[in-house]
């Protein structure tokens, strides 16, 4: 699995409690969780953004709660040229797309309307699934 920014936000910044099981799937080992150095290095420039009004100490800690789940991807294990990704209108969020694809994860879990617009347009099948959280959760419920 792939988790975007603003989902990890939900669990160790806002700790919201509906999205919890998506972490005990990670902590259970049931779920492999992927990040990269960008896609990680996004998720602590975030933390230290003012409106979220966490301390250094605060945001370290949700650093390394996130960093001692995952597993790094930096060097893609497939051709990367060879799987073509359709393009996010947000630049910003094609490091997830990316990720995702060099993991060969199944599923990035989003918030991001860029993202989950490109799920609707069904140009990844075969490749991986963008689901939200909520979505997560149900097809969680539904593998139980």
């Amino acid at each position: 699995m792939v988790f975007d920014t603003n989902v990890l936000l939900s669990l160790f910044v806002f700790a919201d409690s509906r999205f919890a099981p998506l972490l005990h799937e990670v902590d259970a080992g049931r779920w492999l969780a992927y990040s990269s150095e960008r896609c990680f290095a996004e998720f602590r420039h975030v933390l230290a953004y003012p409106m979220f009004r966490l301390s250094p100490q605060q945001q370290e800690g949700a650093a390394q709660a996130w960093q001692t789940r995952l597993i790094c991807v930096d060097a893609p294990p497939i051709d990367a040229s060879a799987v073509a990704l359709p393009h996010c209108k947000d630049r910003d969020d094609q490091k997830f797309l990316e990720l995702t694809r060099d993991a060969q994860a199944d599923w990035l879990i989003t918030a991001d309307k860029a993202l989950l617009k490109l799920a609707r347009r069904d140009k990844l099948r075969g490749l991986f699934r963008i689901l939200t959280p909520e979505v997560a959760l149900v097809s969680l419920q539904h593998s139980r």
